[in-house]
């Protein structure tokens, strides 16, 4: 398994861009942003269609360009129009996928790894995607850190990072870009449809185990890890698509960080027995 180049390149993005996704999912559940990135992953398939209508071999430029755009249309129809955000998001969401669809049964021929980018090929990826993980990893996980008391704030009280002089607006717009830009080079690795899950189903695992957002942040990155490698090196050994299984082996570790949680609150609740004279 280890010694093939192919799934080496695998595994190293897997390395990268779970935990990456499980970094960012911390805030973005915390921020009720999940709706937000699943509008912006099915984006990806209208910008799929337009790099295959343009006749690109690699559809990643028109598809992050894309994914950006509709980001961005979201904040500018939340503050031009009264529409509630859900409600934008869904529109947009639709419309993407609609447009996407109807590009694709125009074209004379359809790319051959449409299924990739709906399902997730990461045993498919190439040292520039290794790159280009790699990359997204350590510059977003560096201003992360960096800036981790003001998001922490701006997470927990908005209106509080105002007083205190945290460039709210600025630092929301580059989360945005960020998770834009994350979630559009992770379908390599789940595909359009379930992108989605590895921002929401590590947090989620870790919010059972932990007690401070420092902890959850230690666990999701955790659970992110393992679910990726674990999913991945799971995939190879039943000959079954890789997506799906990085999804199920990271619903595996929600499900066992579950039953953990219940059995430390009963340890806990349980009085202690008093000492002997």
């Amino acid at each position: 398994m280890f010694t093939e180049p192919w799934m080496q390149r695998a595994l190293l993005v897997a390395l990268f861009l779970a935990p990456l996704c499980a970094l960012l999912g911390v805030f973005v559940t915390a921020r009720r942003m999940s709706f937000f990135s699943d509008t912006v992953s099915h984006a990806g398939l209208a910008g799929v269609a337009v790099g295959s209508w343009l006749g690109l071999v690699d559809p990643t430029v028109p598809l992050i360009a894309v994914s950006v755009a509709v980001a961005a249309a979201v904040f500018w129809l939340k503050e031009k129009t009264e529409l509630l955000t859900d409600t934008i998001m869904a529109l947009l969401l639709s419309g993407s996928v609609a447009f996407g669809i109807i590009v694709f049964s125009l074209l004379q021929s359809r790319p051959g790894d449409i299924q990739g980018f709906l399902f997730g090929d990461i045993l498919a990826v190439g040292p520039r995607e290794v790159g280009e993980a790699a990359l997204l990893f350590v510059v977003v996980g560096v201003g992360v850190f960096v800036h981790l008391s003001e998001l922490s704030l701006i997470t927990a009280q908005e209106e509080m990072a105002y007083v205190c002089g945290v460039p709210v607006r600025r630092l929301n717009y580059l989360f945005v870009l960020v998770l834009t830009l994350t979630v559009a080079l992770t379908i390599r690795l789940l595909g359009i449809v379930l992108v989605t899950s590895l921002l929401v189903i590590p947090p989620a695992a870790a919010r059972n185990l932990s007690r401070s957002l420092r902890q959850q942040i230690l666990f999701s990155l955790l659970f992110g890890l393992l679910g990726g490698i674990g999913g991945a090196m799971l995939a190879y050994q039943l000959n079954v698509p890789c997506g799906p299984t990085i999804v199920l082996t990271c619903i595996g570790f929600f499900f066992l960080s579950l039953i953990a949680g219940k059995w430390r609150a009963v340890m806990l609740a349980q009085p202690c027995a008093p000492r002997k004279p």
